[in-house]
């Protein structure tokens, strides 16, 4: 009697909701001590206190295959079928992540195509840690999404051979989904968006600099400035010259002449820029 379907439970996928679970596997998980003990009498509200207490999930593990809390919880919301309601709540739960996994595995295998891409491809944005229980009872580290991806793309999982379900893209071309978006793709688009302002950043930034440029060349610095270039250009010439073919007397007589001419012309220029000051 413990070991039958609810007699309200409807049928999933033309068959008892059990019998989604292979023969031998259900009659190890009717043998499990967890199950006598801690599933007899469960209903919907109270497998949720079970549900919380998970630590870990998993298929059969050791040499005679015994069923881990997890499936034996599975196959108790087959037996009971609880709402779809509460099912949803159970994949929406944040703060349980085994409990949410539980909810996405139930729905995996009784769920509709539709229902199932809509409810467990947001799990794609969970990325938190879980234990998973091997067939040799070591465990191992696996995330949320990583299962979510399993169920949604695999054909077994934990020991179960999961229901086949339509392919994305042909629930798509028939209307019955819409395209899906990635949470990632608002990101994409900004990115586009600054990529898309750098060229003309680049450009106003280039001019800015241009004009900097042209603004510093003055054109009546530029005049002084090769006046003042021929000017010395010029005088060393000049003196050059001087060096060579004059008598040192002359040299010296020379050398004190351009002194007072510089004196004389830096004299011109302070008194021309308003006098000293």
């Amino acid at each position: 009697m413990a070991n039958r379907t609810d007699p309200a439970a409807k049928s999933i996928r033309g068959t008892n909701p059990q019998n989604l679970v292979e023969k031998i596997l259900r009659s190890k998980i009717y043998q499990n001590t967890y199950w006598k003990e801690q599933c007899f009498g469960l209903t919907a509200e109270t497998l949720v206190d079970k549900a919380m207490e998970l630590d870990h999930l998993g298929g059969t593990y050791g040499g005679n295959r015994k069923p881990t809390p997890f499936m034996c919880l599975v196959m108790k919301m087959l037996q009971i079928q609880p709402e779809k309601e509460i099912v949803i709540e159970f994949i929406k739960n944040e703060d349980y992540k085994y409990v949410r996994v539980l909810g996405a595995f139930y729905l995996r295998l009784t769920g509709t195509d539709v229902d199932v891409y809509r409810y467990l491809e947001p799990l794609y944005n969970d990325y938190r840690k879980l234990r998973r229980k091997l067939a040799d009872g070591c465990f191992s580290l696996s995330h949320v999404d990583e299962v979510i991806d399993e169920l949604l793309t695999k054909d077994y999982s934990c020991d179960i051979a999961l229901p086949r379900i339509k392919k994305r893209l042909t629930l798509e071309s028939s209307g019955s989904l819409p395209a899906r978006k990635s949470a990632l793709e608002d990101d994409f688009e900004e990115e586009e968006e600054k990529e898309e302002a750098e060229p003309i950043n680049d450009s106003l930034e280039d001019d800015i600099h241009e004009k900097n440029y042209y603004r510093g060349r003055s054109p009546v610095r530029e005049r002084d400035r090769d006046r003042r270039r021929d000017s010395h250009r010029h005088r060393f010439d000049l003196l050059s010259s001087v060096f060579v073919f004059s008598s040192p007397s002359l040299i010296s007589h020379f050398l004190w002449m351009q002194c007072n001419c510089d004196a004389l012309s830096e004299f011109v220029n302070v008194s021309s820029r308003g006098g000293w000051h």
